[in-house]
């Protein structure tokens, strides 16, 4: 019977601990999370103005309102200052699920901790060829917890030092975790969404494929493909 007993207390016991364990993953971890989010925030206006200089700085050109480069002549690209790797660098904003987070450059696993990362080895966002976005499902501040409810013809805008970037969703995918294929360069200005499908599992991979449709360099993009269009 005493047996019996300490089997079930310890039964018991290692259920708390099980249930302790996740609920700790799936609400403990966002409190570090919206922790570093509300301080990125309080910290973007001067990370975008710092990135603005390192480019004039540079003698790169920057967008202007209103534009100083003349309307006859080939569009400008305005080029986005390196992030720096670790840190804080542009906002994401999904309206049709009230999404605005803090995203980050790099997307290892001390970086997936405060948002959503960028793959440094993609393209900028506003830039072209494909900016890759990843972020958490479910711990972590779950950023991406509601990414499956994006629809084909939403707007997705990232902000950057150079400015509004506003994309439309042109493609919604769910592929293997080893689909590497969708973070690969495309023609024209794309961002691309990646998370964890379904939810609470990691079996599978959530990807929103998006075009630039509007932002400083979007004209480029546009006189880039109209170029290459004439030309073939």
């Amino acid at each position: 019977m005493k047996l019996l007993r300490a089997a079930g207390w310890t039964m018991i016991w290692a259920g708390v601990l099980i249930f302790a364990f996740l609920a700790y993953q799936l609400f403990g971890t966002s409190i570090g999370t919206n922790r570093a989010q509300n301080e990125a925030e309080q910290q973007l206006d001067t990370i975008f103005e710092s990135a603005i200089e390192e480019l004039e700085a540079s003698g790169v050109p920057v967008p202007t309102d209103p534009p100083l480069v003349p309307t006859d002549v080939a569009p400008t690209l305005f080029p986005e200052a390196i992030p720096v790797a670790g840190q804080p660098f542009a906002r994401i904003l999904i309206p049709s699920i009230e999404m605005d987070h803090v995203v980050w450059e790099g997307v290892e696993r001390e970086d997936l901790k405060n948002g959503p990362g960028h793959m440094p080895w993609t393209a900028l966002p506003g830039q072209p060829g494909n900016a890759v976005i990843s972020g958490h499902r479910t711990t972590y501040g779950a950023p991406f917890f509601s990414l499956d409810e994006v629809k084909v013809g939403d707007s997705i805008t990232m902000e950057t030092a150079t400015g509004s970037h506003v994309y439309e969703v042109r493609e919604i995918l769910i592929v293997d975790p080893t689909a590497v294929e969708v973070t690969e360069f495309r023609e024209g200005a794309w961002l691309t969404l990646t998370t964890c499908h379904p939810v609470y599992s990691a079996a599978l991979r959530l990807v929103i494929h998006a075009e630039l449709i509007e932002g400083p360099n979007f004209d480029f993009v546009q006189h880039q493909a109209e170029s290459v269009e004439a030309s073939s």
